[in-house]
């Protein structure tokens, strides 16, 4: 294993054309998910119908059913998965490190997003930089997700902590695809969120003031992985194999095709918030987020102790030993 980076081969996985349909008859997987860009691996893979198509061997008929499910955050995510309720997962790495310390029975998959989270001012709030978050209201998807952990090392950088941590800043909760009308009633000074929120807030003139670069670790940290069950896992290995194979070929897919991407990715947003996005704020988000098959290990070893030094876990996990091999 390379001490940075463990990369995930995609030579030895294939989609196995009549196995799923045939070892799974009757089963319905269920997959966990956000209305999110670091999510657009999930997104592309239901607007396409890859991932129900794959999950069957390529057949039309469909022994195996996908039970797609969109959650607001990572938090809530996890709690499903916790309580049994998913099988499949793309979450951020916060949640998923939450989970596993807990003793929740679950997997490393593969990488799916990198970056993809900008720090946004709202106008009129008189904030210009991280140090001028004191005394405001700062807004996460969820506490205990990936931002709010990232935004409380942004807050110990700048010599800043929240109010529950006998600090001036007071870090509150609000769903990524609130934030915009949260912003317009002034609820929240600034926000921490993944894209493509980041770049609706900036279209509504409002300042990004930590892009995906300055964020954490010079923009090279994940922002979305996928996980599996233990159980599930065990039980159908041939139907994770078929949904990795897929899930590999719908990262390809952004990353080769962006244009035909970005049209799938807002078809599916627009059928899940309601509302389509200009495609040139896709365009904007699109270019600060990264979509990688990748398991970056040292910076999931790094994501851990800000969990640790957030106080959301006690103690790092073995993070290698949680791969699936």
């Amino acid at each position: 294993m390379s001490s940075s980076r463990f990369w995930l081969t995609t030579l030895a996985l294939s989609l196995l054309p009549t196995a799923a349909a045939q070892a799974s008859p009757g089963v319905t997987v269920r997959l966990g998910y956000f209305p999110n860009l670091t999510h657009a691996p999930a997104l592309v893979g239901l607007e396409r119908g890859t991932f129900l198509k794959a999950l069957n061997g390529g057949k039309g008929a469909q022994p195996v059913k996908l039970d797609a499910r969109s959650f607001a955050s990572g938090t809530t995510l996890s709690e499903a998965f916790a309580a049994g309720q998913l099988d499949l997962a793309y979450i951020g790495p916060g949640p998923a490190i939450s989970a596993a310390s807990r003793g929740v029975p679950l997997k490393f998959l593969a990488g799916a997003a990198e970056a993809g989270a900008v720090l946004v001012a709202r106008k009129g709030s008189g904030v210009s930089s991280v140090s001028g978050l004191a005394g405001k209201v700062v807004a996460v998807p969820s506490l205990g997700n990936t931002q709010d952990i990232t935004l409380r090392h942004l807050l110990a950088e700048n010599k800043l902590k929240d109010r529950s941590a006998s600090g001036n800043v007071t870090v509150v909760a609000i769903p990524p695809a609130d934030i915009v009308a949260a912003f317009a009633g002034q609820r929240a000074d600034a926000a921490l969120v993944p894209e493509p929120w980041g770049a609706a807030l900036e279209a509504q003139g409002h300042r990004v003031i930590g892009n995906e670069k300055t964020v954490w670790r010079g923009g090279k940290y994940p922002s979305a992985i996928l996980i599996v069950s233990t159980k599930f896992a065990q039980a159908h290995p041939d139907l994770v194999t078929a949904f990795l194979g897929t899930h590999n070929n719908a990262v390809a897919f952004l990353n080769k095709s962006p244009a035909a991407a970005q049209g799938a990715i807002n078809r599916q947003l627009t059928k899940l918030t309601g509302s389509a996005l200009d495609l040139r704020v896709l365009q904007r988000a699109y270019t600060r987020t990264s979509f990688t098959t990748a398991l970056n290990l040292a910076a999931l070893q790094e994501y851990a102790a800000l969990n640790v030094e957030a106080g959301y876990i006690r103690r790092v996990p073995d993070l290698a030993g949680l791969v699936r091999r």
